[in-house]
């Protein structure tokens, strides 16, 4: 049965296509967080592993959360690698894994930026454009999420 919650079937399926691209991105980034996890050496090795682990449990959990409001909205949230990477607007490096920790941590907040400069567009579309103001709060805190990731990572930075 489709939602009948306020928001004509073009705008939910508009709003599907965003979350999934959302979840395409989260899931790029998940799995970079993980390799870099996996492959640190070297200086700050501990901290850094701490800090990549911490980040991948929190968009593993956004991650559930933004396929389930697609499926709240009657979308259907994409779930193949090949999908995640022909959505995501992240870049993977198939075969290669920087040797410096450094930068795997500039790589990581780049890549968190551009989430969150996505997000920033997503929010205002879905909210002013799509009428969904749920969904926008949910994107809001989503790049609130990436904004305090990222900026823990520029912080290793002067």
């Amino acid at each position: 049965m489709k939602p009948n919650i306020g928001i004509t079937d073009k705008n939910l399926k508009a709003i599907c296509i965003l979350l999934n691209n959302c979840l395409a991105d989260s899931h790029i980034l998940y799995f970079k967080l993980r390799k870099y996890h996996w492959n640190l050496k070297g200086d700050n090795f501990m901290e850094l592993h701490k800090v990549f682990e911490n980040q991948y449990v929190q968009v593993q959990e956004a991650i559930d959360e933004i396929a389930e409001r697609v499926s709240q909205l009657g979308g259907i949230a994409i779930g193949t690698s090949s999908e995640f990477a022909d959505l995501s607007s992240l870049k993977e490096n198939p075969g290669k894994n920087p040797t410096d920790n450094m930068e795997m941590v500039k790589e990581l907040l780049q890549d968190h930026e551009i989430i969150i400069q996505s997000l920033r567009k997503d929010v205002d579309e879905v909210g002013e454009t799509l009428k969904d103001q749920g969904t926008a709060d949910f994107l809001t805190g989503l790049m609130e999420d990436h904004e305090k990731m990222a900026w823990i990572l520029r912080r290793y930075f002067k």
